[in-house]
């Protein structure tokens, strides 16, 4: 093994250096890659079990490591910083990229700003002579030259194709579409790259760009698999391959896409795809529709679907220096609103809508497995990327298939006239069945053969739709039915928690086994354990515990255009990958394009306005108003039974669907902003269990350090609750055991750990406190489970984004419920902030 200079020797304290002979450093590195920081008595037994490291003093190989692990530390720091340079790069590329398309297209409108003035010019002057009108229709049939006939030979198909390519470019690098910066995207070595809109063109059209580290074959390969990483592609058939001459390839292809909601029908396209490869070696994958009117091969209309426009879409694909891509995405559709409710068209119209579903999903599918390439020989569930978007995508996949209920996947709907607010669909099929006839785990073999699923839609008013999903993700007790949940879970084998994870947090009776965080935080996918639902029993097979696989997304409310979703499946407990998946749910979508009307010469404006309102009181609080005042929420609810019992069950779920919907209106109204802040603040907290915590807290410090933590006020059932929640010291509650876990926190506390109530779950006491905190905390933590209560020195802690917190001082104390018995611990920082 080669030495370097700092291998090869280490500093006394005598000023002299020891030299390491290669068998040395050998065993020393094979320690660190197996434990990078030792012990005092794990380095004494590795120079007792080396023979070779013999006459090195403790104290030498102690230094050594920690040269070592500083070595190690500003390897992946200058990594980390060349890959941020790599971006920085590709982005400055971009930027000027963009510059040079933006000066063509000021060139260009100075040109047809010069040519319309001459034109008008022209016309006023012969407007006395007859010939005036042949002037002014030379220039129109100059502006708008006409396609050439084609028909569906490969040489018609091919001239589509090199039609389609060149009106792609000049909307991935030129000028043939009018682009402005995606409302709430800033461009930065973090983000997934430049996005943008388009603004006053024919349907809707979103463009990205971004840095990817897939070479572009793979990248290539990836797109163009469209199911595998857009959820609202159904399928895409491929009908006819044809060879061009200049090594690239035509494809006749037929794609479905399922429909976003249950009051509007799904779309379909017919499209030509041309692959091919440009003289700088960048390659090239656009599409495009083909209709009657370029006389090529034509699809006929298929049931249930509308036929919508794809215009001239694709991807750009540069191989960059060192490795990687850079990628251009362009999609640009013509999604044919006029076929939908007149509310529902902001929907079909809205370019944000089509660049966060499609566009940017595209780049966050390359970017996820560039990731998993990266961690390929992780084995743990929180490291198995692969395995987790698989799961997430069957749980999007799985809901939709129920909110459309395709004829052809076996389901028909059961006696509706088209005036009742539920639906009712079966499904009989042996495919569908197939997973679903399992054994309980006492014996007892599950006999379902038919799957129902009832859905409906519905209006909301005035509440962001990323507040309203996190409060039914956090309050499950607020809409459902524990009772009807076991029901519905009777097909479905259960048994003992062997589920990864451990119980890190609980809202009401639900228990959060948290599973993982996919790529950028964009979602969270979780197990649920709902304790104490039902019986096993001979007669009714009911489990004793409930688990559910639990997929959340869109919880940002300051993303534009972002539909917001709450899926989830019971789950058998062993966990396989080829579990059975019956998902329900909600889909929240917002109907109001205000935020991305505005035009070019606003992008700054909206841009330091978002730099103002994005700090975490905003994300925090559930009283904001988000900005959006229109959505439409759909609801799918599926269930396995016996097919005797389909009249039964199919009355027992209208109603419980019928009951979610009210609740969730009553649920809509009371986070509503137009309520005031009374009924904004109950949302977060929202439940009675809130308001009894908050008193518990105030009594529990009254009763330990013989002090008022509130101050005297309303005597309503909400003004301790709301009192704490706005006090202006850090307050957060933790669970009482060996390793504390975070249940609780006010505003002030969400702010300094730079979290939310949906995230707090996953931090830990320890992790918030640097060495010296931790020692003290556990020197103290005695005196606090004996005495009650405990005042800790200043000091600095860290929030959930690594930043460092100063505090005056710490108080802690035990919270004690109406019984006295203990229920969590309870912290307050005193004049804390960011350092």
């Amino acid at each position: 093994m080669a030495l370097s200079c700092k291998d090869a020797k280490i500093a006394m304290d005598n000023g002299k250096y020891v030299r390491y002979t290669p068998e040395q450093v050998e065993a020393l590195e094979r320690l660190y890659h197996e434990c990078p920081k030792p012990s005092s008595i794990r380095r004494q037994q590795l120079i007792r079990e080396c023979p070779i490291l013999s006459h090195i003093e403790p104290k030498q190989i102690k230094v050594w490591f920690q040269n070592r692990r500083c070595r190690e530390k500003q390897r992946k720091e200058a990594s980390r910083l060349q890959g941020v340079n790599r971006k920085l790069t590709a982005m400055n590329k971009l930027l000027m990229e963009e510059n040079d398309r933006l000066q063509k297209q000021v060139s260009q409108l100075v040109y047809e700003n010069g040519y319309f003035r001459q034109n008008t010019q022209n016309a006023t002057l012969a407007s006395k002579d007859a010939s005036s009108d042949s002037v002014v229709t030379s220039g129109q049939h100059h502006l708008t030259p006409q396609h050439p006939p084609r028909d569906a030979s490969p040489a018609g198909l091919l001239s589509i194709a090199e039609e389609t390519l060149a009106e792609f470019l000049s909307k991935a690098t030129g000028t043939a579409v009018e682009w402005v910066q995606m409302p709430g995207m800033k461009p930065g070595p973090d983000s997934i790259g430049i996005v943008a809109i388009s603004h006053g063109c024919t349907g809707v059209a979103a463009r990205a760009c971004g840095l990817v580290g897939l070479e572009p074959t793979r990248v290539a390969e990836i797109l163009k698999d469209r199911p595998s990483w857009n959820r609202d592609c159904r399928a895409v058939d491929v009908l006819n391959v044809l060879p061009t001459a200049n090594g690239g390839t035509i494809e006749l292809l037929y794609m479905q896409l399922y429909a976003p909601t249950t009051l509007a029908p799904a779309r379909d396209f017919w499209l030509l795809r041309y692959t091919s490869v440009m003289e700088d070696g960048s390659l090239v994958v656009c599409e495009r529709s083909l209709n009657n009117t370029q006389n090529g091969p034509n699809m006929p209309p298929v049931q249930s679907f509308v036929r919508a426009e794809m215009l001239s879409s694709g991807y750009l694909i540069r191989p960059c220096d060192g490795g990687g891509s850079m990628i251009h995405v362009v999609d640009h559709l013509n999604l044919e609103a006029w076929s939908v409710p007149e509310v529902l068209r902001p929907l079909y119209e809205s370019s944000a809508m089509l660049a966060q579903k499609t566009t940017m999903a595209a780049l966050r599918q390359l970017r996820q497995i560039a990731e998993e390439l990266s961690q390929s020989n992780a084995t743990n569930w929180s490291r198995r990327p692969a395995a987790l978007r698989a799961l997430s995508q069957r749980l999007s996949r799985g809901f939709n298939e129920a909110l459309n209920g395709f004829t052809d996947e076996g389901w028909s709907v059961m006696g509706n006239d088209g005036t009742d607010d539920v639906t009712i669909l079966v499904n009989s099929t042996p495919d569908k069945l197939m997973s679903l006839n399992l054994t309980f785990a006492n014996g007892f073999q599950s006999v379902s053969n038919t799957v129902l699923c009832a859905r409906a839609s519905m209006l909301l008013q005035n509440v962001p739709p990323a507040i309203l999903l996190r409060f039914l993700r956090e309050h499950r007790s607020e809409w459902a039915d524990n009772s009807f949940d076991a029901y519905a879970v009777a097909a479905v084998k259960l048994g003992p928690s062997s589920l990864p994870g451990t119980r890190v947090g609980s809202f009401g009776n639900q228990v959060i086994l948290p599973l993982a965080h996919t790529i950028e935080h964009e979602e969270l996918l979780e197990v649920i354990k709902l304790d104490g639902i039902g019986h096993c029993t001979e007669e009714a097979m009911m489990p004793r515990d409930l688990f559910l696989l639990q997929l959340c997304s869109g919880m940002d409310e300051n993303a534009v255009g972002t539909s917001s979703e709450l899926l989830f499946a019971p789950i058998d407990a062993s966990f396989a990958d080829d579990a059975p998946l019956l998902p329900s749910g909600f889909r929240i979508i917002p109907l109001d394009p205000a935020k991305e009307s505005s035009s070019p010469n606003r992008t700054l404006d909206l841009a330091s306005s978002l730099e103002i309102g994005s700090g975490n009181k905003t994300s925090n609080n559930y009283s904001t108003g988000g900005g959006c005042t229109r959505s439409v929420m759909t609801i799918a609810f599926q269930f396995a039974f016996e097919s005797h019992m389909q009249d039964h069950v199919a009355s027992v779920a209208r109603q419980y669907v019928r009951s979610i919907i009210s609740s969730v209106q009553r649920v809509a109204l009371a986070l509503s902003p137009s309520h005031g802040s009374i009924g904004g603040l109950r949302s977060p907290l929202g439940s009675p269990e809130a308001n009894t915590l908050a008193q518990w807290i105030s009594q529990s410090y009254r009763c330990y350090l013989g002090a008022e933590l509130l101050n005297a006020g309303d005597d309503g059932e909400d003004s301790a609750l709301k009192m704490v929640w706005n006090h202006c010291d850090a307050i957060v509650c933790c669970s009482a055991k060996a390793l504390p876990v975070f249940t609780f926190a006010n505003q002030a506390g969400l702010d300094m750990l730079e979290t939310t109530l949906v995230a707090l779950q996953d931090i830990t006491l320890e992790k918030i406190f640097d060495d010296h905190g931790r020692k003290t905390l556990c020197s103290e933590f005695p005196q606090i489970m004996q005495q009650g209560y405990a005042c800790l020195e200043g000091g600095i802690c860290l929030s959930s984004m690594g930043r460092p917190i100063s505090y005056e001082r710490a108080v802690a104390w035990k919270v004690l419920n109406e019984d006295d018995n203990p229920h969590c611990l309870c912290f307050m920082f005193v004049n804390w902030s960011f350092v």
